[in-house]
């Protein structure tokens, strides 16, 4: 195991770099499935016209990921961190290679059929995001707080990237009949070899980095069970001891974490709240038409996704970093400034004033979520980072479910 220095760090640890960005590759795989999935909206609407799929794909995924990660949040401490991460971009990956299959086996046509179909797959999109969102970042906590916010901005990073790809597709095959779908296959073979490459990538790569052995070997140490496959993997035999140890067994229970933490959780409850009541539904349906006409919708939705991951870097500036708890608090209670000012443009503003709230959406999205997702878990042991890890997690899933039913209150007093 690396040498420690005096203050309980390592002296020099290896693979520090590799680490971010083995670290922002598994977050960019963590959310490109559905992030393909959101950006192909256009073609979904296209398909599917009187069924509201970018509020019920939303509405399907969500529920499915809450309760999954709910779940394994309380189970946590029992649960082997590399099954459970294994399997979630496995489950990526298996279903985004079936939207695939589902397009090819219907050739592109719409119908109750194809969409319960897309919408079962949305599920497990759901499903997999809980076992693997919860699963790093429980992971990532015991470790160093800029390999949290590398994955964090990975998860933003695959928003923007697919955006940008959608871009590209709309301008290539617009022009050539049945593009939509010819964009929409190209978007599901990208991401089904993406989700490829992060299952090898967690399994024979990232457990084997010098920092990462360092990182879970010492939470080992404090008496994390989930991390004994990884460290076996890695060729790391941790010596047992006795389970009365006291050192051991002095581990903060989850209430006492979320008593603790209850102004973290809370902000990023509402974070998520606020935009997921604006993005995607309101977006895709709501923001009315202007010039840039089908460009429209898939622009909005790239802006939020660039300026998501802009904000996620904001962090690592010095000085720029939100540190005072109160001040999140009161930050993310002033972003429910947004809906009014939403409704407003919406209802008399031209495309650019939209274009700009929508930026300003995604930079403070990106912005709040890494300063609460680094600074939380600090100052705990291993086994409670973990645990907290899981806990933030829940209540970001949380946020998104909530903000998903919200959404449909847009919808009041228009003709469905």
């Amino acid at each position: 195991m690396t040498a420690l220095g005096g203050n309980g760090t390592p002296s020099k640890i290896e693979g520090r770099s590799m680490a971010l960005f083995l670290c922002w590759v598994l977050g960019y795989g963590s959310l490109m499935s559905w992030n393909s999935m959101l950006t192909i909206g256009d073609y979904y609407m296209e398909l599917f016209p009187t069924y509201h799929p970018a509020r019920v794909l939303t509405l399907v995924y969500q529920p499915f990921a809450f309760t999954t990660v709910s779940i394994l949040a309380y189970n946590e401490a029992r649960i082997d961190t590399r099954k459970r991460n294994l399997f979630g971009y496995i489950l990526f990956f298996i279903a985004s290679f079936m939207v695939l299959v589902v397009n090819l086996a219907t050739s592109g046509k719409g119908g109750i059929g194809p969409f319960v179909g897309i919408c079962v797959l949305s599920a497990c999109f759901g499903i997999a995001d809980a076992f693997v969102q919860g699963g790093m970042v429980g992971d990532l906590s015991l470790m160093a707080p800029e390999m949290v916010q590398s994955f964090f901005a990975g998860l933003a990073a695959s928003g923007a990237l697919t955006s940008i790809l959608r871009l590209i597709t709309k301008a290539a095959y617009d022009k050539y009949k049945d593009g939509f779908r010819k964009g929409a296959i190209l978007f599901f073979a990208i991401t089904s070899f993406s989700e490829l490459v992060c299952v090898l990538v967690y399994a024979f790569i990232f457990p084997k980095l010098s920092i990462v052995k360092y990182y879970r070997s010492k939470a080992a140490s404090e008496g994390s069970k989930t991390v004994a496959s990884d460290l076996a993997v890695a060729g790391i035999t941790i010596s047992s001891q006795d389970e009365e140890d006291p050192k051991r067994s002095e581990r903060l229970s989850k209430k006492e974490l979320i008593f603790q933490n209850i102004d973290y959780l809370i902000s990023l409850y509402l974070i998520y709240v606020l935009t997921l009541s604006i993005f995607p539904g309101f977006l895709s349906e709501d923001s009315g038409t202007h010039s840039l006409g089908s460009w429209y919708v898939v622009v909005l939705i790239a802006m939020y996704n660039v300026w998501d991951l802009v904000g996620r870097y904001v962090p690592l500036i010095k000085g720029l970093m939100m540190e005072s708890r109160k001040g999140l608090m009161i930050s993310t209670l002033c972003r429910f400034l947004f809906i009014p000012a939403f409704y407003f443009t919406a209802k008399y503003g031209d495309q650019g004033w939209m274009l700009m709230l929508t930026s300003l959406l995604g930079l403070s999205n990106g912005y709040f979520t890494v300063c609460i997702m680094t600074a939380a878990p600090k100052g705990y042991k291993g086994p409670e980072q973990n645990a907290l890890g899981n806990l933030l997690v829940v209540s970001l899933l949380g946020g998104l479910f909530s903000g998903v039913v919200l959404d449909w209150m847009w919808l009041i007093g228009k003709k469905w």
